[in-house]
C-alpha cells in the first residue's frame, strides 16, 4: 500500500507522458503521439527553411517542432481541462450533497454525476464508477482521481471520502463544506488574477518592446538593422538575444503567476 501511494504521489508531482495525455483528455497512444511529434518537427523545419531561416537555426526548429510544440499543446490541453473541471466540480458536489441528504447512498450520487454532469467532471466520476465495478473501494477510487485530474481540489475530494469511510461522520456536511471551500478558492483566484493584471500588462509591454523598436527602426532606417538578418554576426546576436528574451519572459511569468 505504501509503495502504491508513493507511485501515486510521484505521478502527481511529475507525471509520465502516458498520464499527461490522460490528464489532457487525449485518447492518443504514446507511440502515435511520438509519430505526430516527429511529423510536426519535420513540418516546422521545412517551413523555417522555406521562410529563409539560416541553416544553423534548422536544428533548433526541428527540436522546437518535435519536442517543444507538442509538449506545449499537451500542457495547454491539461490546463484547459483542469479549468473546466474546477468550474463544474462544486456543482457536482452540491448534487451529491442533495442526493445524500435525500437518503441515497454515496455510490448513487457518484453514478448520477457520471451520467448527468458536464465534461470533464462526467468522465472523472465515470472512472470512479468503473473502478467500483471491478471491486475497488470508493475511497481508493476517489483518491485516484488526482492522477488524471492534476489539481488539489480533486485530492480534497478523495481525502474527504477516505476520512468518512474510515472514521464515519456526516458526509453531506463534509461535502457541503468542501463545495463552499472550492467556491471560495475560485473567488480568491479571480481576485488575485484581477490584482495581477497590471503586472501582466507590464510584462507584455516589456516583452513586445524589442520587436516594436526593431520594426520602427526598419521603417525609418532599413540599412541600419538589416545586417542582423544578412550577416553571420547578426544571426549570432539574434540568437543570443532570443535566449535572453526567453529567459526574461520565463522569469517574468514566474513572478506574476501567483498560486492560490
Amino acid at each position: 500500500l505504501d509503495e502504491r501511494q508513493k507511485d501515486r504521489d510521484r505521478n502527481i508531482r511529475k507525471p509520465p507522458l502516458r498520464i499527461q495525455l490522460r490528464q489532457a483528455g487525449m485518447s492518443v497512444t504514446i507511440e502515435r503521439f511520438y509519430v505526430y511529434s516527429a511529423i510536426t518537427g519535420v513540418v516546422v523545419t521545412i517551413l523555417a527553411f522555406i521562410a529563409g531561416a539560416p541553416l544553423i537555426a534548422l536544428p533548433g526548429a526541428l527540436v522546437a517542432g518535435a519536442i517543444g510544440l507538442p509538449r506545449w499543446f499537451v500542457s495547454f490541453r491539461r490546463g484547459r481541462r483542469v479549468k473546466a473541471f474546477l468550474n463544474e466540480f462544486p456543482n457536482a458536489l452540491d448534487v451529491i450533497v442533495r442526493a445524500v441528504k435525500s437518503g441515497l447512498p454515496l455510490n448513487d450520487g457518484i453514478r448520477l454525476i457520471a451520467t448527468e454532469s458536464q465534461e470533464p467532471v462526467k468522465t472523472e466520476f465515470r472512472r470512479i464508477v468503473e473502478a467500483q465495478q471491478v471491486g475497488m473501494p470508493t475511497a481508493e477510487a476517489a483518491m485516484r482521481m488526482q492522477e488524471t485530474m492534476p489539481c488539489p481540489e480533486a485530492g480534497f475530494f478523495g481525502i474527504v471520502i477516505q476520512i468518512q469511510s474510515q472514521a464515519g461522520g456526516n458526509l453531506s456536511e463534509a461535502l457541503g463544506n468542501l463545495s463552499r471551500v472550492l467556491r471560495d478558492r475560485k473567488k480568491m483566484k479571480a481576485k488575485v488574477q484581477a490584482l495581477s493584471m497590471e503586472a501582466k500588462a507590464s510584462a507584455a509591454i516589456i516583452g513586445a518592446l524589442p520587436f516594436i523598436v526593431a520594426f520602427l527602426v526598419y521603417l525609418t532606417s532599413p540599412s541600419y538593422i538589416m545586417p542582423l538578418f544578412t550577416t553571420s554576426k547578426g544571426h549570432l546576436i539574434l540568437g543570443i538575444s532570443a535566449i535572453w528574451m526567453t529567459m526574461g519572459i520565463f522569469v517574468m511569468k514566474k513572478m506574476i503567476n501567483i498560486e492560490v
